[in-house]
């Protein structure tokens, strides 16, 4: 009985040998794709990779020898010559807008800075560092109207420069005259648990300044 079963096993292990030889030699090809697709997808992806941070690396390097040119104008020129895109290009865009306010070209600057705040195509928080920017290069050239407008579009709950729009408001209170109003809002910028140290030492010395005490009343 047991040569039998024997025999039975060995007939039955032959037959399933056969049949997994045959489906190999029928389907191992997909297997071999499946391979070949992975390691080929994984090459793909490390490529492309490298890629993109030697186009980081560029770029970075033309930002950089862009800036360390040492005449404004010549700083600008390069830096319009550097190629990006989207939040990229806002970031070169304001720091050529420094080089050509520094190079007396204030009127374009503020023209690129007026412009980048208000491209919808760019991340919140640089339409706001751009409006922010614009606003402090422009000061009394640009009527007061026109700069608390802009500045009261930064100061929503949660944006990133609130506490930096709110100082500038202040400023204005204070070249309009109105004294009381600078100093309710400075220390309220005083108190704000989101003003850090050196803000709140250089609003505390301008709530002294304009006559005003650091207690709240």
């Amino acid at each position: 009985m047991s040569n039998n079963e024997s025999f039975i096993d060995e007939v039955t292990e032959e037959v399933r040998r056969d049949r997994l030889f045959r489906l190999m030699r029928k389907y191992g090809w997909i297997a071999i794709l499946a391979i070949l697709l992975l390691v080929g997808g994984a090459a793909w992806n490390e490529w492309r990779k490298a890629q993109a941070r030697a186009a980081a690396e560029a770029l970075g390097d033309s930002i950089l020898a862009a800036l360390e040119q040492p005449d404004p104008a010549a700083r600008a020129k390069a830096l319009s010559e550097i190629e990006s895109a989207g939040d990229t290009r806002a970031v070169i865009a304001m720091l050529k807008a420094d080089a050509q306010a520094a190079a007396g070209d204030r009127k374009g600057a503020g023209a690129a800075l007026k412009a980048l705040g208000a491209d919808e195509g760019l991340s919140p928080v640089y339409r706001d560092m751009a409006r922010l920017k614009m606003v402090m290069l422009a000061g009394s050239e640009m009527s007061e109207e026109e700069r608390r407008k802009a500045l009261e579009a930064l100061i929503r709950p949660g944006a990133p420069f609130r506490l930096l729009g709110e100082e500038q408001l202040a400023a204005l209170d204070i070249e309009a005259g109105r004294k009381a109003e600078a100093i309710g809002r400075l220390r309220a910028i005083y108190e704000d648990s989101e003003a850090g140290p050196d803000m709140r030492q250089r609003v505390g010395q301008l709530i002294i300044a304009l006559g005003g005490t650091l207690e709240s009343t």
